[in-house]
């Protein structure tokens, strides 16, 4: 389906068009350039008095009845690739093309013929002739793709610095033409620019100079989006909306959900969602195979419920020691599987489907549990993406995420964030220690968390609406003393519950008072997720289960059976676990340290056949030397 399906018989002038349109048509007698900028790819609703269902019109059609209504002959397009064309919409009679055809050669009687190829010099004398008429004929000038003029808007060439400055001098020698078609005020005959955005156009052009006016182009709002979902509804074989609740419902999901599209990607919804065969409460499957390119979805995955259930039993093993952590993640990817995040909200809601911020302290297991969630949603650890936010300190850093914009290195490379969502939508972000990223760099989230979407550097949308958003930080373990020394605000000896409310309180008041960034920490809720110190009987399953590792790879890397004998793993765990404040890192660290680096010392030095069996059977240690006994 295109605009032109829903277009009404012509000659109708449009009544209640987009107010950027209505703007355009009261500045016709002031102005006699006009940059239009934004938006200019989208289809625009009409409303017509006496007509209950808009139309959808192109922006050219929409610029045609526009003009016409107001006693213009002809609408002309230049554009770089096909040159210049007379506009005519689809169902144009042969009467309207033969008075377009003739009231352009009048205007024009040594226009290029169709199929020139294209020229400043071409489109500087078409502009000239246009904007003076030798003869008494209203038509306007469109340039289609006037971003593509230049080369660049600041360095322009010397060819393209003559064009613009004939084209601004031209702008104030424009001659109106005399009152036609019942008007008294004689009109310009305009020339429209078409940009993508303001800035592609030479600013000196259009600075200072009130006779180009510039006027954006909005994206649809609601209101919009709801007209034109009723509009499309008739493509699944509703007549009477009113009368169909399950209509009316489907009608008002579809609108919430294409926030951020475009009335055409609305059009190309409905048209894909046709071509796949889905009825209208399918709609956002629709929508999310258009926005992310992707059949599959993982959310929507049989076997989904049964995993995350299955993670009760399953991440405790990964994640030691941390059952509150885990119970209240579990529960926000129940939340997340069933697509009830964001469902206190009005409206249907794009965000993440889940976000997470995990505080605590070192090595706990907050990155673990990370994981874990990746192996758990998506059954692929590689779905999982980590972020250090200690690299993002500077605030240019912020380039690295969503890529460096036009004009400066590594535009073409786009970012690191963008492009790894861009080409797997479905995935785990960890975003490590927060805290630690510039501020204006923490602002890149506000939209993320709101809207589900980000705009990289090279103005492409990238959507977050699949993803699980995983923020970590070390916030409130230490807090400035009246001196400004940093001192332990929670402790081990603490109950979980004060540990939680302390943690909290520290994060609230960093967000608030020393970032100013309370909007922020909104977006976070009640996803906060604290985690405790790791305690005894905790620290010696860690240590276990890292002991198993070791020995499980020396089998795997030399082929050898590694047995080590009760009395040694006692001491070593001793050793290993004194200090449990540095977290299962510590652990992991000390472990290295008291027997991976003598273990492999000793095995260098007797390198074993493969298939033998080693045992070790004790520890020595002479000052900072540390050796093992193998027998």
């Amino acid at each position: 389906m295109s605009a032109e399906d829903t277009h009404a018989p012509d000659g109708v002038p449009p009544t209640a068009g987009p107010p950027f349109v209505r703007e355009f048509e009261a500045t016709l007698p002031v102005h006699s350039q006009f940059v239009l900028w934004g938006n200019r790819h989208d289809s625009f609703l009409v409303r017509e008095s006496g007509s209950a269902r808009p139309r959808l019109l192109s922006l050219p059609d929409l610029l045609w009845e526009t003009l016409r209504a107001s006693g213009y002959a002809c609408l002309l397009v230049h554009d770089p690739v096909d040159g210049l064309r007379v506009h005519l919409p689809a169902g144009a009679t042969a009467e309207e093309a033969d008075q377009a055809e003739a009231a352009a050669s009048r205007l024009l009687p040594r226009r290029p013929r169709p199929g020139t190829l294209p020229s400043l010099e071409t489109l500087r004398t078409l502009m000239a002739e246009l904007t003076r008429p030798a003869q008494p004929v209203r038509a306007a000038l469109a340039i289609d793709d006037a971003s593509r003029i230049a080369r660049s808007a600041t360095e322009l060439e010397p060819n393209e610095r003559d064009f613009f400055r004939f084209c601004a001098r031209l702008s104030r020698t424009a001659v109106p033409v005399g009152a036609q078609s019942g008007r008294t005020t004689p009109l310009y005959n305009p020339v429209i620019w078409l940009a993508d955005r303001e800035g592609d156009l030479p600013a000196w052009l259009t600075s200072a100079n009130d006779q180009i006016r510039s006027i954006g182009l909005p994206v649809p709002d609601l209101g919009d989006r709801q007209a034109t979902a009723r509009l499309l509804m008739k493509l699944f074989g509703v007549t009477d909306l009113d009368s169909d609740p399950r209509a009316t419902e489907a009608c008002d999901a579809f609108a919430a959900q294409t926030d951020g599209l475009t009335l055409q990607a609305m059009i190309e919804v409905t048209r894909l969602a046709r071509d796949r065969g889905l009825t209208m409460t399918e709609l956002p499957d629709a929508i999310r195979i258009y926005k992310l390119g992707v059949m599959d979805n993982p959310w929507k995955r049989e076997y989904l419920r049964e995993r995350i259930t299955d993670g009760q039993h399953s991440i405790p093993q990964r994640v030691v020691g941390q059952p509150q952590a885990v119970t209240k993640t579990l529960d926000i990817l129940k939340r997340a599987a069933l697509g009830l995040s964001g469902a206190q909200q009005s409206r249907s809601s794009a965000r993440p489907r889940g976000v997470l911020f995990f505080a605590g302290p070192t090595g706990v297991g907050k990155t673990e549990l990370a994981k874990a969630i990746s192996s758990l949603i998506f059954a692929d650890e590689s779905a999982y993406l980590r972020f250090d936010m200690s690299e993002f300190s500077a605030e240019h850093a912020g380039d690295r995420l969503i890529g460096a914009p036009p004009g400066y290195v590594g535009f073409e490379a786009g970012g690191e964030l963008t492009n790894a969502v861009r080409q797997q939508p479905f995935r785990v972000i960890l975003f490590d220690e927060i805290e630690k990223a510039h501020p204006r760099i923490l602002d890149k989230f506000l939209q993320i968390l709101e809207d589900g979407r980000l705009t990289d550097g090279r103005g492409s949308t990238v959507h977050f609406s699949e993803s699980v958003l995983v923020f970590t930080s070390n916030l409130g373990m230490n807090v400035e003393d009246g001196g400004g020394r940093l001192v332990p605000h929670v402790h081990p000896d603490m109950p979980y519950e004060e540990i939680e409310e302390r943690m909290k309180a520290a994060i609230s008041d960093h967000f608030t008072r020393v970032l100013g960034r309370p909007e922020l920490l909104n977006r976070f809720g009640d996803n906060i997720v604290v985690f405790n110190f790791i305690d005894g009987e905790a620290a010696a399953r860690i240590f276990g289960l890292q002991l198993d590792n070791i020995v499980s790879r020396v089998h795997e890397e030399q082929g050898v059976v590694l047995e080590v004998d009760p009395e040694v793993r006692a001491a070593l765990r001793k050793r290993c676990t004194d200090n449990p404040h540095m977290g299962g890192r510590g652990i992991g660290m000390a472990l290295e340290s008291q027997f991976v680096n003598p273990l492999a010392r000793a095995l260098f030095d007797r390198d074993p056949a493969a298939g033998a069996h080693v045992r070790v059977t004790g520890l020595r240690r002479e000052g900072d030397i540390v050796s093992v006994e193998l027998a």
